[in-house]
């Protein structure tokens, strides 16, 4: 095992996608992750499909649990069987991290409440997500995406305009709210370095959604205006969008400062001075003039020449792919975001590579030192037998450790 957090060991009980998503991410940085799951049905999303793929042998596995569990060791265990929930314990005693995405008060009613844990283990860091927060009037409250990204305001601000709301196109508040998850994990990893002690970090969909609304944040906060959705232009620069051109094409344009307007213009013969379109501020006021003005002066080039015009203009411009042009994309491919693993029942596959890379510098260069080995999403329990034989060889081990351990500090 390679990456920043080789020797690091987080229990996952969560399940769905959130939490997963954190689990996987600590994995490819090199944690051992032990994922939990239900005896019999395991992750929810082992369920979920189609796409399924039919192995062979017979089964079936979701290629939506296949997305966010690589690097996982899979054990089941029932949390309402005593001998199960030591099993647990047992894990937990050694564990660096936990992971839990549970309703609020769930854990504690199974046995595991934050008192019990920090007796057990006060070096442990646990990550607990939730929908809408653990406290405060609706802190119970079951969260799924669509409906955070819907009470949260961000489906307000997406889709063509304000009467149409659309979701983003991939559950993005459970992955922020993972994302945002393991940042505090590293966050509480390194602030026990100093300290000693673990903490508990809790993050939730909604904080995680409302934690990107950046400039559409302070636009209410600040200035008191409510954004709206307005399709593939940007509310505060123009132009910045999707432009139409020949033969039913198109292509993606960032002019983000006044020079790169003015090589815009010039490129095309435009006026960059013209009345009402001088600033970005005046473009913004005049956004569908924007529009039809360089829709009218790209309509008689094709998406290709008009890019290649873009690029020798220095104006960043771009197209749309579909997914599978982006995994064949060499750009993709040079950046690590596609790794081949060895599934269990599906033989060889490849799966979505992890966006960090990391690279030791030198005076004779950089070495690139990311986790190239990945494992592939486990089938279910299978790795239950080797975790309690590596528990049972290594309960002396950790018994000597705790009797190091005082008030929290390694002594």
């Amino acid at each position: 095992m390679t990456g920043p957090l080789s020797g690091t060991l987080v229990v996952d009980l969560t399940r769905a996608l959130a939490g997963p998503h954190a689990g996987m991410m600590l994995g490819d940085l090199g944690a051992r992750v032990i994922k939990v799951e239900n005896p019999g049905s395991g992750d929810d999303t082992r369920g979920w499909g189609p796409p399924f793929v039919d192995p062979p042998e017979g089964g079936r596995e979701s290629t939506y649990f296949l997305s966010t569990n690589k690097n996982k060791e899979s054990i089941t265990l029932d949390l309402m069987d005593d001998a199960d929930k030591g099993t647990l314990t047992d894990l937990l005693r050694r564990a660096d991290v936990l992971l839990e995405n549970f309703r609020p008060g769930t854990l504690a009613r199974l046995g595991f409440g934050t008192d019990v844990l920090a007796e057990l283990n006060p070096r442990l860091v646990t990550l607990a997500i939730s929908g809408f927060g653990h406290d405060g009037p609706e802190g119970g409250r079951a969260g799924y995406d669509q409906i955070a990204q819907g009470e949260a305001g961000l489906m307000s601000l997406t889709g063509p305009g304000p009467d149409d709301p659309q979701r983003v196109g991939v559950p993005i508040g459970d992955l922020l709210a993972g994302m945002y998850g393991a940042y505090g994990v590293l966050a509480a990893l390194l602030e026990r370095e100093r300290t000693g002690r673990g903490q508990v970090v809790r993050t939730s969909l909604l904080a995680a959604v409302v934690g990107v609304h950046a400039f559409q944040g302070t636009a209410w906060t600040v200035a008191g205006e409510v954004g709206h959705a307005q399709g593939n232009h940007h509310p505060s620069i123009a132009p910045y969008g999707l432009f139409l051109c020949a033969d039913g094409g198109s292509v993606q344009l960032s002019c983000g400062s006044e020079s790169l307007w003015r090589r815009l213009c010039a490129e095309f013969g435009l006026d960059a001075e013209a009345d009402g379109l001088a600033t970005n501020g005046e473009r913004v006021g005049n956004r569908q003039r924007v529009i039809e003005l360089l829709e009218g002066a790209f309509a008689g080039i094709d998406a290709e020449t008009l890019l290649a015009r873009l690029s020798a203009a220095g104006v960043p411009a771009g197209t749309v792919r579909t997914i599978d042009e982006v995994y064949g994309w060499d750009q993709t491919l040079s950046q690590g975001l596609l790794v081949d693993v060895d599934h269990a029942t599906l033989g060889p596959v490849q799966l979505p590579g992890p966006p960090l890379r990391f690279f030791s510098p030198s005076a004779d260069g950089e070495t690139e030192t990311t986790r190239r080995e990945h494992a592939a999403p486990p089938v279910l329990g299978a790795d239950g037998d080797a975790i309690r034989a590596w528990l049972a060889s290594s309960s002396g081990v950790a018994e000597a450790a705790g009797d190091d351990v005082e008030d929290g500090h390694a002594t």
